[in-house]
């Protein structure tokens, strides 16, 4: 049995929403430890510019809900570094709304973007992994997708099922050598959809205090997750000391999904 390599050099990621939040945070910290790293989003960032040119992180737009857009990612990174060995599936939207006013096109945009690209994004790159050398697949889900939330439901429908895609499909594919698990974060700092949540509450500060509350550990720290904290737990899941571990679920939530806190 041979000792997991300290970097992934000359390995080949392909991360959707790489340009913002965990996206942008696993990037960086992959390219770090020597993967070349294909990041795509439906927004770049100009000011990503400079740090991905240092790291060599290529990036390109890409609408996930658009099956031929992640083909196009995928394939086209594939064929530029000759190989493929990872594939992130990050780009994800909130949704905060009640059963009664969500429209077709919500749910549409919702589980498009949450769910149907996570499995398009997976039946592209699979063909890439069967090689012999296999592969890995990390799904960006949510502590919703380990207990459903009265406040966005259709959101938790997404994660739910985002969970349930990642062991179906861990389970179709051992066989193939290709590791795919998933990470429910709690709420995240600094990335767009957290931002866009604090920016609609009438009081910033007051709604970051209810946040960062609901969660033991971040109430004990007082702060939330960070977004490179996810990076590391995908570098974990996506490395050789993670060879055994398929289909999990693996919540950072500073413990919000266990259950009621001590008071």
């Amino acid at each position: 049995m041979t000792s997991a390599p300290a970097t992934l050099s000359g390995r080949v990621a392909v991360i959707t929403g790489g340009a913002s939040g965990i996206g942008r945070a696993t990037a960086m910290l992959l390219a770090e430890q020597g993967c070349r790293v294909f990041i795509g989003d439906y927004r770049l960032r100009s000011e990503n510019h400079q740090a991905f040119q240092v790291l060599g992180i290529h990036a390109s737009e890409c609408d996930v809900r658009n099956v031929d857009d992640l083909q196009h990612l995928i394939d086209s990174a594939a064929d530029t570094a000759g190989r493929l060995d990872i594939l992130v599936n990050n780009a994800g939207i909130g949704m905060v709304k009640q059963t009664t006013e969500v429209t077709e096109s919500d749910w549409d945009n919702a589980l498009d973007t949450n769910l149907k690209a996570a499995f398009f994004g997976s039946k592209a790159a699979i063909p890439h992994f069967l090689n012999g050398s296999g592969g890995s697949i990390v799904n960006i889900a949510s502590n919703a997708g380990l207990l459903p939330r009265a406040h966005d439901p259709v959101y938790s429908i997404s994660k739910l099922a985002l969970v349930g895609l990642t062991k179906s499909l861990a389970l179709c594919h051992a066989k193939d050598r290709i590791r795919i698990n998933a990470v429910c974060p709690g709420p995240v700092g600094d990335t767009g959809m957290m931002n866009d949540d604090l920016d609609a509450a009438p009081d910033r500060v007051f709604a970051e205090q209810q946040i960062i509350a609901a969660s033991p550990m971040a109430k004990a720290l007082g702060r939330m997750t960070d977004p490179a904290e996810i990076a590391a737990a995908v570098l974990y899941l996506v490395s050789d000391a993670a060879y055994m571990v398929t289909g999990t679920a693996l919540a950072i939530d500073g413990g919000k999904s266990l259950g009621v806190p001590p008071r």
